[in-house]
């Protein structure tokens, strides 16, 4: 765009003269708006800058003297509106002339136009704004200051015309040429991102704070620029998604709109300002994921179906973005980890009372490593995913088909399967295989809503394994405690610790023991008794069972732990030793029968060794005599007969018989082994059952009790209290141990009432009796 060619005019020779002045600031002001500054030479610019001073300062005079006659003409004011307002004029005029000619083009040749034009005019607006310095640092500033709001330094006033006079009828014009180069982007074409730049920087330039015109905003770009940018391009992907998603998989889709997504996020530091990427992220985010999230969620039944972890972990970035995207895929995860569960136990539950319990973890184990390392891997291990995990698993190890008689079978299972781990016979004996199994133990431990039955069921194991020394390590055994302590509390493990404290307590005291023996006790009295090891064992920290059978052990061992009785009350006086012959083992040599000169050795019960002791004095034993010499119930008897005879240790009278009066037994010399060491101490199935049975009778015994206590301290606590509250507060105090039924809860109630603990009181409430 050229201007038309006029003559340089003189500068004007009276200051006062505004219209001489004016003509020849018109002239440098145009040749600045179409040559900038290669259109001036410096003595003109000058001379241009020293018309302008020249005749602000010709006016002050002027002023002043008009002032000294008590006047109101204000000519320095006056006549420099009168300079800013032809200015003014001018702009008008030229941009007048800019819109005629920006009309006339389209598209990308707009844009160019625009930008052109643009960038000469705020180029010539910084240059007039030097050139008219000195009328705004005094007539413009003194307007402001007085608060006119149409009066702008000069350089705001190029902008306030350009906005008023171009801006207002060719913006929409300018922002769909800017549209369709975007889109053409999206599409693939290759465009010159600069312009989109350049026009973004114009509408930034055009936020005039009308308020105060010295400070900007970006109310022009967000009204002018961002809402219809977001607009577009919320149309752009609507249209687009529904088309691709009609032609496509849904998985396919997910990585279309990732790549949508990160394309829009890239754009924006290229040629956008960086305010609009939360909305226009929004916007993406809810054209291409929100309005078909249900198309999403109903892919992912699918993806799990089919252990699709990186297609999950997709849709999941995805969804995550958008508001409660994820609580629908939570759900569904839950309920398929919950089945996945519930079938992993079906298959391995129709074994019934012989439910291997390793088999069982295992199956429980399987499905929370699987699910558990998916959530870590597709959902970024997720706290919310994370629960919803948890939830699922509590349900299926709590409530599936091998628990469906009673809600006990898992914590009892478990407390086998640990048993089993921190055994000797374990075949993983290296630490960090132990330590992985116990962990493993503690992960389903963790989802077990009734711990006091572990408890009770893992305490009686870890009795028998410190009792029989079959434990695979103290420093696991060690650990075990630690780690339920950590889950549970001290009052948790209180009596596991006490058990291993007795267990160092009565090596110290067996060493002990030898050392009075050796310096009491001759050398023949010692020869007579059996080698023993002593466990003290105390009464209220082990689960164990008083013997159920009277039993007369024979005269070596009696002589035996007399001798370590007096020994120990000498030591502990008023204490009292309760001998648990149904718990004490030892080791038996048969001369009688060797392999290859080597004799066998039985490891026997108590019992069993004081039936084979019989045969030292007789080759042929009576079953009255077995009963009369034991003084054993025939409930143990007959089970210490019958392994024995099962080992083909000894031989009955007649062959085949059961145990029973008249039957006589005699031992069996031809007995064969391939072992040296021949276990006979075998615990029978009859006496395991019976013995869960009993344990089961015990939980339900001490849940009353811990009902009970947990009842008296709220009341206690309270003083009074209603029904239902009592109830909640209870279950509250417990739940961590076991969850009880609220009516187990009423009866526990109504038994404190009988006992006079509390009382009823008016309505619903009831009271506390000290």
């Amino acid at each position: 765009m050229a201007s038309a060619t006029k003559s340089q005019p003189q500068m004007p020779t009276s200051k006062d003269d505004i219209d001489g002045t004016w003509n020849f600031l018109e002239w440098g002001v145009e040749r600045l708006m179409f040559s900038l500054s290669d259109g001036l030479d410096m003595k003109t610019y000058m001379s241009l800058y020293t018309t302008i001073h020249n005749f602000c300062t010709a006016q002050k005079a002027v002023s002043a003297q008009t002032n000294n006659l008590n006047s109101n003409h204000r000519g320095a004011h006056l006549l420099g509106e009168d300079l800013y307002h032809r200015l003014n004029d001018y702009l008008r005029r030229h941009l007048k002339v800019v819109h005629a000619e920006m009309v006339k083009h389209a598209d990308e040749a707009l844009l160019t136009f625009y930008i052109k034009e643009w960038k000469r005019y705020t180029q010539a607006g910084i240059y007039d704004n030097h050139l008219f310095k000195y009328l705004n640092r005094h007539w413009v500033k003194r307007e402001m200051d007085e608060g006119k709001k149409d009066i702008f330094d000069i350089y705001t006033l190029h902008l306030v015309r350009w906005k008023e006079d171009m801006f207002g009828s060719t913006q929409n014009a300018v922002m769909d040429a800017v549209l369709r180069l975007v889109e053409k982007q999206r599409n693939g074409e290759t465009i010159e991102q600069s312009k989109i730049k350049d026009v973004v920087q114009s509408f930034v330039s055009l936020g005039i704070d009308e308020s105060d015109s010295t400070k900007t905003t970006i109310d022009v770009y967000k009204q002018f620029f961002e809402a219809p940018y977001l607009l577009a391009t919320s149309a752009y992907y609507e249209r687009e998604s529904q088309q691709f998603l009609a032609e496509n998989s849904v998985v396919d889709y997910m990585k279309k709109a990732e790549r949508r997504l990160e394309e829009e996020k890239e754009r924006v530091p290229l040629f956008l300002l960086n305010e609009i990427m939360a909305p226009l992220m929004k916007c993406c985010e809810t054209a291409l994921i929100a309005k078909h999230a249900g198309t999403l969620r109903d892919e992912f039944q699918i993806l799990l179906n089919n252990d699709r972890e990186e297609d999950m972990a997709r849709m999941y970035k995805l969804l995550a973005r958008i508001p409660e995207g994820l609580e629908p895929l939570r759900i569904r995860f839950e309920n398929h980890v919950r089945q996945a569960g519930l079938l992993a136990v079906e298959k391995i539950a129709d074994q019934g009372d012989n439910l291997d319990p390793k088999a069982y973890i295992d199956a429980l184990l399987e499905v929370h490593t699987h699910y558990s390392a998916l959530v870590q891997t597709a959902f970024t291990g997720e706290s919310e995913f994370v629960r919803s995990l948890d939830n699922a698993c509590r349900e299926y190890v709590n409530r599936n088909k091998v628990c469906a008689k009673s809600s006990n079978r898992s914590p009892e299972l478990l407390a086998k399967h640990a048993d089993n781990v921190l055994k000797r016979s374990t075949k993983a004996n290296e630490e960090d295989d132990m330590e992985l199994m116990l962990n493993q133990v503690m992960t389903i431990f963790k989802y077990i809503e009734d711990k006091d039955v572990f408890q009770k069921f893992y305490s009686k194991t870890l009795a028998k394994r410190l009792v029989n020394g079959t434990s695979a390590s103290p420093d696991a055994e060690t650990s075990m405690i630690a780690k339920l302590k950590d889950a549970s509390g001290f009052e948790y493990t209180n009596k596991l610790q006490r058990m291993f404290q007795d267990m160092q307590t009565s090596k110290d005291l067996n060493s002990a023991y030898e050392l009075w023996r050796a310096q009491n006790i001759d050398g023949e009295d010692r020869k007579e008794e059996v080698d023993a090891n002593y466990q003290i064992l105390g009464t209220g920290f082990w689960p164990l069972q008083a013997p159920t059978t009277r039993f007369a052990p024979p005269e070596v061992i009696v002589k035996t732990y007399e001798r370590f009785s007096a020994f120990y009350n000498n030591k502990h006086g008023g204490r009292k030793l309760t001998w648990l012959w149904h718990l004490c083992k030892g080791e038996i040599r048969a001369n009688y029968v060797k392999m290859n000169k080597v004799p066998y050795t039985f490891m026997v019960s108590t019992y069993q060794m004081a039936i084979l002791l019989m045969f030292n004095e007789k080759d042929v034993v009576s079953y009255d005599d077995m009963v009369s010499l034991t003084s054993l119930s025939r409930d143990t008897l007959d089970p210490s007969i019958g392994i024995m005879l099962k080992a083909k240790v000894l031989i009955a009278n007649p062959e085949g018989g059961a145990p029973q009066l008249g039957t006589t037994y005699s031992l069996n010399h031809g007995f064969r082994n391939k072992k040296i060491k021949v276990n006979l101490n075998i615990a029978i199935k009859a006496e395991q059952k019976q013995e869960a049975e009993d344990t089961h009778k015990t939980i339900e015994e001490d849940r009353k009790m811990l009902m009970q206590s947990a009842i008296v301290r709220i009341m206690k606590s309270r003083k009074q209290a209603k029904h239902a509250q009592l109830v909640s507060e209870t279950i509250a105090q417990i739940k961590n141990r076991f969850t009880p039924k609220v009516s187990d809860i009423k009866k526990c109630i109504d038994i404190l009432l009988e006992k006079e603990y509390l009382e009823r009181l008016e309505g619903d409430e009831l009271g506390y009796l000290a």
